[in-house]
């Protein structure tokens, strides 16, 4: 499935799951439309959307300072423009493991920015970068259904430019051990994982979070090994679970994909009520943390 139609759907089943009413899921969609025959996207979206999603604070999210972790604002060298990224690391230590942390279809929310301190306090270098850099940053868009959009209108390969910009900078970083870089994504970041690892053979170790399939016939080039977590209940993107794990299979990759029972799309977004499964997050953040550490060694 490629990401934009990815994107698209998310509207059709925010609106089926009755987050988002129908009339606005039609404006929406109009939007995106939009875009992909060649319209502005950058119309009035306070006009034109009005989706009732929030990005509300986490509930395990910390305060500004914390005695274990280092949080600063950080921007990478991209090829045509600077990435901006949210990096949290353990204040003492070199030579560490890292993780790039890929947000959700919202843009770079505090959630995800707790997330990235999360992994910090588990002794990773982690960074977030904002993958709406090009368009202003995250805090640009006032409505979250506007950084859906924002997202649709930036080519996929520019997106994964700015990805491999911020490795790079991880790369270089002198508490960072160059060979032990990793990535989790979530949701569209899922999918974004995925994408990385077909391009980028730095990263060691990668994690997405009911992630879209990358083409197939990429999937020779993954040289990361890949822990895949998706939910029961998520039949959109489960339907590419065969077909990934098949290519995965027959590339001779290092593959393991987990399913948990009752969890749907997002389960592991924790100020999402709506599909937070706080069990399956539980055991899947385990999981993670595990399989980071054993590839990342």
């Amino acid at each position: 499935m490629a990401l934009n139609d990815y994107l698209r759907y998310e509207i059709i089943e925010e609106a089926e799951l009755g987050y988002i009413s129908t009339h606005e899921r039609d404006r929406m969609l109009a939007v995106f439309d939009g875009i992909e025959s060649g319209g502005d996207p950058r119309v009035d979206m306070a006009s034109a959307i009005s989706a009732q999603t929030t990005t509300g604070e986490s509930p395990n999210s910390d305060s500004d300072f914390d005695p274990e972790v280092f949080t600063a604002t950080v921007s990478a060298k991209g090829n045509q423009s600077d990435v901006s990224a949210y990096m949290a690391k353990p204040r003492k230590g070199s030579g560490l493991a890292a993780v790039v942390v890929i947000h959700e279809n919202k843009g770079l929310t505090p959630h995800i920015q707790d997330v990235t301190r999360r992994l910090a306090r588990e002794g990773f270098v982690a960074i977030a970068p904002d993958l709406l850099s090009r368009r202003g940053g995250t805090s640009q868009f006032s409505n979250p259904a506007d950084a859906t959009t924002a997202l649709r209108d930036i080519p996929g390969q520019e997106l994964v430019d700015d990805l491999m910009a911020v490795v790079s900078m991880l790369a270089s970083d002198e508490s960072v051990q160059p060979e032990r870089i990793g990535v989790v994504g979530f949701c569209f970041g899922g999918g974004m994982a995925w994408r990385l690892v077909t391009q980028d053979s730095r990263i060691k170790a990668a994690v997405p979070f009911y992630g879209v399939n990358p083409n197939l016939k990429y999937v020779p080039n993954i040289k990361a090994s890949v822990l895949a977590i998706y939910g029961e209940l998520d039949e959109r993107v489960n339907a590419g679970i065969d077909e990934i794990t098949e290519a995965m299979e027959q590339g001779h990759k290092t593959f393991e994909k987990i399913i948990y029972p009752g969890a749907q799309h997002a389960f592991h977004n924790d100020t999402n009520p709506d599909r937070y499964h706080a069990e399956a997050a539980r055991l899947a953040w385990q999981r993670t943390l595990a399989w980071l550490r054993l590839w990342l060694e």
